[in-house]
């Protein structure tokens, strides 16, 4: 399961229910292509579970400084459209699963 494309078009209606990871990213940034692969690793890994997606910063500035992303990568978990957490720069995968269980399971709770 790949990740899906986010814009600023449809970004506020794909993130609105449930948990969302949506990484900013750019086609130039090195440690964004670095994690590219890890982060298509967890959309099909929680798939059902969180939704994943990817927002291009240059072609979609206005939701890039709606959250303040300042730098790349920069991963933001969101629970019913609201930013809950986030993680800033290149990080092992792990780091995400955690990310990610510590909220699943404040939601099934």
């Amino acid at each position: 399961m790949k990740p899906m494309e986010l814009n600023d078009s449809n970004f506020k209606g794909e993130i609105d229910s449930g948990l969302t990871l949506v990484d900013f990213w750019a086609p130039w940034c090195g440690p964004c292509r670095m994690i590219a692969p890890v982060v298509e690793e967890i959309a099909s890994q929680y798939e059902g579970k969180v939704k994943v997606g990817k927002l291009n910063v240059d072609d979609n500035q206005q939701t890039a400084m709606q959250f303040r992303v300042m730098s790349i990568p920069t991963l933001i978990l969101f629970k019913d459209g609201q930013p809950v957490e986030g993680v800033v720069g290149a990080q092992p995968k792990r780091a995400f699963e955690q990310l990610l269980d510590k909220h699943l399971a404040t939601v099934s709770n």
